[in-house]
């Protein structure tokens, strides 16, 4: 098996608002907190499934959001074994390799989880940009602190103007 193949195919998800803070949201019934993310579906481009993913966590229309940009290259990470879950366990999947976008929403735009097949969160929060690394669990960190600091020039770009 191609090493590759043991990492599922995955996009991450930095929605900022007019005000420049970022959207994390927090995983039902436990006190953890992230960006939305989800898989890219087969024969899916990581756009498209980004715009899908987006609908579908926090129910956000594609026309209600501005693409600002993506990370150059996909980023992988590893998933402990204890925290793995069944499914991925039974595919031989060992963490994610993911694509990340970052996306203006638009002020009128509500944030929903009503249209998440798998509910996974049950809360969200507007924070500053850096903050998400405070909140995310610890393998996931450099991840974060990667995605945001290549993604900065992105946003300074967009928020420039922003006092």
């Amino acid at each position: 098996m191609n090493e590759e193949a043991n990492y599922r195919l995955n996009v991450g998800l930095i929605i900022v608002n007019n005000c420049g803070k970022v959207l994390i949201c927090k995983r039902r019934g436990i006190n953890q907190w992230q960006f939305p993310q989800g898989g890219i579906n087969e024969s899916e481009i990581p756009l498209k499934a980004a715009k899908r993913e987006i609908f579908e966590e926090v129910g956000i229309r594609s026309s209600n959001i501005k693409n600002l940009g993506k990370i150059k290259d996909w980023i992988k990470y590893e998933i402990p074994k204890d925290l793995a879950r069944k499914s991925f366990k039974k595919k031989g999947i060992i963490g994610q390799k993911q694509k990340w976008f970052m996306f203006k929403i638009k002020s009128s735009a509500p944030i929903t989880f009503e249209n998440d097949p798998d509910a996974e969160f049950d809360d969200f929060a507007w924070v500053s940009y850096w903050h998400p690394i405070s909140k995310i669990v610890s393998f996931k960190k450099r991840v974060y602190r990667d995605v945001l600091t290549e993604l900065l020039p992105v946003y300074f770009r967009e928020f420039s103007d922003v006092n």
